[in-house]
């Protein structure tokens, strides 16, 4: 096995936001040797690599010229020049996830497709490569309201995605390349991220409940465990398990889902990556994510994923009418309820609804600590000065 720790090897990062920086953690905690790449000379990451370099994601060179310099590459982040990965790996850089994991992600068309193909249950789709591909659809009456339109590339945190209920709804829409799914009603949204190595050892977390802010459409609370049936609960890990193995992924996989109002699951979309999802992991699991992303991309036995308390995370998300230098407001107020952990990013300029942190409730009750979650909620403010 390779001399991971306390050596001159070299993990790669690709993006250096805020679960770069809790990757970092990690890395730390184990004295693994991490270079890190990012556009902005602010990224979060930057006062806790080896070395920081700022450069484009998107650039074919500047992503091919650093992976050459490290012995496994990784990312934080989906929007990656996927060209140069494919390149790095016919070279011999070990890359985790895979440039084809990747590919199929990043394009939620392909995505679907990939579900189909492989049997994994998801909502039923039309891909357009237009606007006026779309409206003209709609005009012959092949599309039907409600429904759910996603742009094919670029979506994340609920942009990109809208429901469309008349045709007032479409004008706004950019022209570009869509899907359009059938709206699912559903009683949970839910997820559960999945840990895969090399070996093709897996294993799952908890199911999680995710709330959303009803203007953002981000999450406001994950809550684990969901409040829903075992049965339940064991379809969605079953699942979830398949579509990693489909993947064949290597890292985590997290996989959101629908609970339908016939206790049907049906897949919604994944990402390669720590994820929102599974941050509550952080202070209520044996094993937090993103050591469990650390062990599986360098080949090492994965950690236990069971829960020790029960957690729900709160997104700190800019208010709305603040942009500007960030002050959080009453954050030593939260810092004295019992079991209340905040992580804050490091994102020094705050704008409405954007993420700038999260704080970690446990409890041994999971009613007490949603309680405990909505005072906190309620309590802290992410303003500007």
């Amino acid at each position: 096995m390779f001399n991971y720790f306390s050596s001159d090897f070299t993990l790669g990062i690709l993006g250096g936001g805020q679960l770069g920086k809790m990757l970092l953690y990690e890395t730390r905690k184990f004295d693994i040797k991490t270079h890190v790449l990012d556009p902005s000379d602010d990224a979060p990451c930057k006062i806790s690599c080896n070395v920081f370099e700022q450069g484009s994601l998107q650039d074919f060179n500047t992503v091919y010229n650093f992976g050459k310099k490290v012995d496994i590459l990784t990312f934080e982040i989906e929007n990656v020049n996927v060209k140069a990965l494919e390149k790095l790996e016919s070279e011999g850089v070990t890359v985790y996830p895979s440039s084809e994991t990747l590919y199929i992600i990043q394009d939620k068309s392909i995505q679907k497709r990939f579900y189909k193909e492989h049997k994994i249950p998801t909502a039923p789709f039309k891909v357009f490569e237009n606007k006026n591909l779309f409206t003209e659809a709609l005009v012959r009456n092949e599309l039907h309201y409600p429904f759910v339109w996603k742009s094919c590339l670029g979506g994340y945190d609920g942009r990109g995605v809208s429901i469309i209920r008349n045709f007032e709804d479409i004008v706004p829409l950019p022209d570009t390349a869509c899907i359009v799914e059938k709206l699912i009603p559903f009683k949970n949204e839910l997820a559960v991220v999945v840990a895969r190595n090399p070996k093709g050892e897996i294993k799952t977390y908890p199911v999680v409940e995710m709330e959303f802010h009803p203007q953002a459409n981000q999450v406001e609370y994950v809550i684990c465990p969901a409040r829903i049936d075992e049965a339940v609960a064991s379809k969605a890990r079953s699942i979830a398990e398949q579509v990693s193995k489909a993947f064949q992924h290597v890292g985590l996989l997290a996989v959101e889902m629908f609970q339908t109002e016939d206790d049907d699951i049906i897949v919604n979309e994944s990402a390669p990556r720590p994820h929102n999802s599974c941050h509550y992991s952080i202070e209520a699991s044996y094993t937090n994510q993103f050591e469990q992303h650390i062990r599986a991309i360098l080949n090492l036995p994965l950690g236990k994923t069971e829960s020790k308390l029960s957690g729900i995370m709160v997104n700190l998300i800019g208010d709305e009418g603040h942009t500007g230098n960030v002050v959080y407001k009453n954050l030593e107020k939260i810092m004295a309820m019992d079991g209340v952990t905040p992580h804050i990013y490091g994102k020094k300029e705050t704008r409405p609804f954007r993420k700038m942190g999260h704080v970690t409730i446990v409890h041994k009750n999971i009613d007490e600590a949603h309680k405990i979650a909505e005072k906190v909620k309620d309590t802290i403010k992410v303003i500007s000065k």
